[in-house]
């Protein structure tokens, strides 16, 4: 079981590094570049990233939950009485929620979310915020004591 669990967190920071550090990128270094292109280039390159970026985010929404379901329902059982991590636990999967939806909107074709996704690098900043939020939160769970682990 024990590798498992290992396998399961390696699965679940893995995914994050990718799909923060893959946003991050965008927001940082193409999203200035593409300011500086004509409309119509702007958009072609706004669609071929969209068209790449889009199974890579989906892909990554199905891991991170796959394995921070499980990864949950291992530690629960782990902190009986830990008011204070499972307030955190709570709040870093309500902010993971509005990530996955955020991410979805910005890669997808919906014409309901066409206005966010012209506005993409505001909502790409937001996301990025709240991924640091959630990196946050679980590294001061992972070092602040309310983190059981299980015996080898």
């Amino acid at each position: 079981m024990m590798m498992l669990d290992v396998f399961s967190r390696v699965v679940h920071i893995a995914t994050a590094i990718v799909l923060l550090g893959g946003s991050s990128y965008v927001l940082l270094v193409l999203m200035p570049e593409l300011q500086q292109r004509e409309a119509a280039e702007r958009t072609q390159w706004l669609e071929k990233l969209r068209s790449r970026w889009q199974p890579i985010v989906h892909a990554g929404i199905g891991l991170m939950l796959l394995s921070g379901f499980y990864n949950y329902f291992r530690a629960m059982p782990l902190h009986k009485g830990h008011g204070l991590y499972h307030a955190l636990i709570g709040t870093k999967i309500l902010l993971a929620v509005v990530v996955f939806f955020l991410a979805s909107v910005l890669v997808g074709r919906s014409a309901r979310f066409e206005t966010m996704r012209r506005d993409a690098t505001r909502w790409l900043k937001i996301v990025c915020l709240l991924g640091l939020a959630i990196v946050i939160v679980s590294g001061y769970l992972k070092v602040s004591g309310n983190i059981v682990l299980p015996a080898p």
